[in-house]
């Protein structure tokens, strides 16, 4: 098997980054470089971060490449991350590649950014078929691979589990994101507060739990608040994640994505995992977060197996389900 180079470029939402990974009978990731867009306060301002991307997208590039020790000449492919996510952040992302393809004569890979987080948790964590838990700020989903697709178990009906904390943080006058911050103040506290616990046949809604978390901040001392918040959601996705692994009879349970990183959630979910049989996977927290690598690995994948575009024909699309994804390079 030829090895491949290929350069992977992040911008659905907060974070512009950049990286390279070769691809030959292993996967190994060569370099990652990030530059993630903090709002003084607020959440993401699509423009303003895009702003950012544009701003610090040919430091991070360059970087990227030093750090790999490769020249674009050198590059099999380039892919970017085409959706979903937010439209200003993902055109400059678009751009950048479309640009660096036409240049220097790459194909042009479009990758799925919640297939990314899996395809790079499976290079890391080594899983084989797994039952996946997706939860970022982007993403809250259980799936399990078949027929070419990964086939969704259970969702949010509303927010995501990255949404609920962020919102929930910036009620509180925390800075984005908010989900280490609460994550720390969670752990001076053992004192329980009752809370809306919403889970519909395999899919859970936070937007109550969210409104009464947030009118308690007023009444309830913040450690207790936030410890109370996070069991509640947590559970709620512990209870769906352990019936799909029941369901399936799946023996890996995976967990990716920016909340892949919260101790709490990982303790629930080894104790689900152990009931069930199954081994617990998590992706390294360096690469739980958005980040180039998922993107650079899945469109090493993509390429591999025939998938790129015409420069011309590059799109971004902000609504694009990964489970409308046929994953071809897999079976």
């Amino acid at each position: 098997m030829a090895e491949l180079l290929v350069l992977g470029i992040e911008s659905t939402a907060h974070t512009f980054s950049c990286s390279v990974v070769r691809k030959g009978r292993k996967g190994e990731i060569l370099s990652n470089v990030n530059s993630v867009y903090r709002p003084e306060k607020g959440g993401i301002h699509p423009r303003e971060a895009a702003r950012h991307h544009t701003a610090v997208a040919p430091e991070v590039l360059k970087e990227c490449l030093d750090a790999a020790r490769v020249g674009i000449g050198e590059l099999d492919a380039i892919a970017y991350s085409a959706g979903p996510g937010l439209g200003p952040c993902l055109r400059v992302g678009a751009v950048v590649a479309r640009a660096l393809a036409y240049r220097y004569g790459k194909p042009l890979v479009p990758v799925n950014h919640a297939i990314g987080h899996i395809e790079l948790g499976r290079l890391l964590t080594g899983a084989k078929d797994p039952v996946v838990l997706l939860v970022s700020g982007g993403h809250t989903a259980i799936a399990c691979f078949g027929s070419r697709r990964w086939r969704v178990f259970g969702e949010t009906l509303d927010l995501t589990i990255g949404q609920l904390l962020d919102q929930f943080g910036r009620a509180a006058g925390f800075p984005s994101p908010s989900g280490p911050l609460i994550e720390s103040l969670a752990k001076r506290s053992d004192r329980f507060i009752d809370l809306p616990y919403v889970v519909k046949g395999n899919d859970v809604s936070f937007s109550g739990l969210l409104t009464a978390a947030k009118k308690l901040l007023s009444k309830e001392p913040l450690e207790d608040v936030c410890y109370s918040l996070q069991e509640v959601a947590f559970s709620m996705l512990t209870e769906v994640t352990e019936r799909a692994l029941a369901f399936s009879e799946k023996g890996e349970l995976m967990v990716v994505g920016g909340v892949a990183a919260n101790e709490r959630l990982r303790s629930m979910l080894e104790f689900v995992a152990e009931e069930q049989g199954a081994e617990l996977k998590v992706v390294p927290k360096a690469y739980s977060g958005d980040c180039g690598a998922q993107i650079a690995w899945t469109g090493a994948l993509e390429f591999e197996a025939g998938i790129s575009v015409p420069v011309d024909e590059a799109f971004v699309r902000q609504d694009w389900r990964f489970d409308r994804v046929e994953v071809c390079w897999s079976s």
